[in-house]
């Protein structure tokens, strides 16, 4: 598997899929728990990474937050700023953070974590931490936490999602704790299949990572409702604090 699939991955359909998958309802609602999770007041600089096509950094904006965004995929940036002038959009790799205090709050939503292998992801973390102010939370959506992927990992899924079928189909490497993902676009008539990776990590190793970064875990979550998260919990969202 290639490091840098994801810049080919993330433009034309696969894009037009994640559009779909995502709605108005669902961005607020991700919003609302965002704003709760962070705990900071209107005005805070916050920074998205990475914010796709900005759908939450225009939704907080809008509440008064000031945000900055970044991206990878040069399409979704492009749609960003088209929506909205008043958020700092920055096209670059989530890999690239070189910030110093300036951000009261953080975030990392979506399954874009665990495209980082662990020496990536430790290296992202220590970054964030240096981004944030002292105190300051970042949230991230874990993705591929071992204890919610592997026990239901299947095979290979179809999905309709418009005029799009896609078909997912799953390879994990346990020497590597890795993921391989093909999906398989069908639109029109034309048949496309994209190579995806992500690092599956437990919930322990994400804790150890987070304190060695100085970000501090606050809460473990399994849902944006504020479950605690449990064995059997589809996802992980945890909630760190700055040292």
């Amino acid at each position: 598997m290639q490091s840098n699939w994801q810049e080919p991955f993330f433009r034309g359909v696969a894009l037009d899929a994640w559009r779909y998958i995502t709605s108005a309802e669902m961005t607020r609602t991700e919003v609302d728990f965002l704003e709760r999770a962070l705990g900071v007041g209107a005005g805070a600089q916050v920074l998205d990474i990475p914010c796709g096509n900005g759908r939450h950094a225009i939704e907080l904006a809008g509440r008064g937050y000031k945000l900055t965004g970044i991206d990878l995929s040069e399409e979704f940036i492009r749609e960003a700023r088209n929506a909205a002038q008043a958020v700092r959009w920055v096209r670059d790799d989530m890999r690239s953070l070189s910030w110093a205090s300036e951000f009261d709050g953080a975030y990392c939503f979506g399954n874009s974590f665990g495209y980082l292998s662990p020496d990536e992801a430790r290296r992202f973390l220590g970054a964030v931490a240096h981004a944030l102010k002292p105190g300051a939370r970042f949230i991230v959506d874990t993705g591929m936490v071992a204890e919610s992927v592997l026990p239901s990992l299947g095979q290979g899924r179809w999905f309709r999602l418009g005029d799009i079928l896609m078909l997912s189909e799953n390879r994990y490497h346990p020497e590597e704790s890795r993921l391989d993902i093909d999906y398989t676009f069908v639109r029109a008539g034309e048949v496309e299949t994209r190579p995806t990776a992500s690092y599956v990590f437990t919930a322990g190793e994400l804790c150890r990572m987070h304190i060695e970064a100085g970000l501090r875990p606050v809460e473990l979550l399994g849902s944006i409702d504020g479950e605690a998260y449990r064995l059997g919990c589809s996802r992980l969202i945890l909630i760190s604090a700055r040292e």
